[in-house]
């Protein structure tokens, strides 16, 4: 009998020759955005996405205090039983922090892209997504059913063309981008369009998943750093970067709410979040609010590394954030780059496709609050051997 499943093997040992294979690891102790224990070993940890150094320890009293109080599984979807008091109260706060009518929890940021998108459109509508948004965004905006115009990353004038080529012949028009893009490290040129989605009566959602919590006077992200929240209609973001929790959620007009609460499958769908982990983002709300100093030294010490790398000739591109890529090329060699630093004790990983585009595979490193001046300066010196 032949094994309907031997294709597998077959991909897996090609994946491999073209170091694209990935395998899971398991981590021992706490994830702390500054070090990282694996199989028994020590490692400065360049590739959390922790950035305010909080998810360690500095929620974990909030969530035990809830603990005894809530217990743990929720136990149904929201609009059944599932929906607790902790729950009401974090998306309270989202509202207030977002400075927006209402906000609705999401078991993840990848829920809350997908739930949003294909609830506000479908076939006789048009979507206008950026190349590199992030692949919950491209999966919604592909189960929608809606018709997809991928415009060239961050290209303004290429977005316009589209609109008016494109936009007048749709029933709804939905322009869709990340804010702080994941890989690169670079900003949405947001300014530009939010005046695009006023000019061409379009609405704009926007994912500020790696930017909540950084960006801002406040921490609200790119937009309110922007100055530019009031053009923005549906802002996503995460609980599980810079806030150190669990979850996503989607902020706006209540109206957006309601119907979000209404038609968002992954959200009708879906078991509640523990009710504990609505109180690790109450807290890490607080965090954000009462020590601002922590984003503001992080994006000094952000700064401060990239002009260090520009200065010793690594291509970083266009970041302008706490990620910041060293660009190899070659799956192969960017793997091979990550392991060398990681024997050396630093955890920078390898991204490659098809997490990126082919030939465009890079190192990622994620600065985080926890991170010391040893630290980075022990990353440049293992850079410098290394590359």
């Amino acid at each position: 009998m032949t094994d309907p499943l031997g294709w597998i093997s077959e991909a897996l040992t090609k994946w491999e020759a073209q170091g694209l294979r990935r395998r899971l690891t398991a981590r021992s102790g706490p994830q702390d955005g500054g070090l990282l224990a694996l199989s028994g070993k020590s490692y400065i940890n360049f590739g959390s996405n922790d950035y305010l150094g909080l998810a360690a320890e500095c929620l974990s009293e909030s969530v035990r205090d809830a603990l005894a109080k809530c217990g743990w599984g929720a136990g149904s979807s929201p609009l059944i039983t599932g929906r607790g008091e902790l729950h009401a109260a974090l998306e309270r706060a989202l509202a207030r922090f977002e400075g927006t009518e209402a906000a609705l929890l999401f078991t993840s940021g990848y829920a809350a892209n997908v739930g949003a998108i294909t609830a506000l459109v479908g076939p006789g509508d048009l979507i206008f997504s950026d190349a590199k948004n992030h692949a919950s965004i491209i999966d919604g905006c592909r189960l929608s059913g809606a018709a997809i115009h991928k415009y060239p990353h961050c290209d303004v004038a290429g977005l316009r063309t589209a609109l008016q080529q494109q936009g007048p012949a749709a029933r709804r028009r939905l322009i869709v981008t990340d804010t702080l893009f994941s890989m690169d490290g670079d900003l949405a040129p947001l300014a530009d369009i939010t005046e695009l989605a006023a000019e061409y009566d379009a609405m704009l959602m926007i994912d500020e998943a790696h930017a909540t919590g950084v960006f801002g006077a406040q921490g609200r992200g790119v937009a309110e750093h922007l100055q530019v929240e009031q053009g923005v209609h549906i802002r996503v973001g995460t609980l599980s970067k810079a806030l150190g929790s669990h979850g996503g959620f989607v902020t706006g007009s209540q109206a957006l709410i309601d119907w979000l609460t209404n038609r968002a499958r992954a959200y009708v769908f879906s078991t509640a979040a523990p009710e504990a982990l609505a109180a690790a983002g109450l807290a890490s709300l607080e965090y954000v609010r009462d020590e601002p100093h922590r984003r503001q030294q992080l994006l000094a010490a952000s700064a401060s590394l990239r002009r260090a790398l520009i200065e010793r000739g690594y291509r970083i591109g266009a970041t302008q954030s706490q990620i910041i890529p060293i660009y190899i090329g070659a799956a192969e060699r960017a793997m091979q780059a990550a392991q060398t630093l990681r024997d050396a004790g630093l955890w920078v990983p390898g991204i490659r496709p098809p997490s990126v585009p082919e030939g465009e595979s890079l190192l990622r490193i994620s600065l985080s609050y926890a991170h010391t001046p040893a630290m980075i300066e022990q990353l440049l010196a293992e850079l410098s051997r290394v590359l």
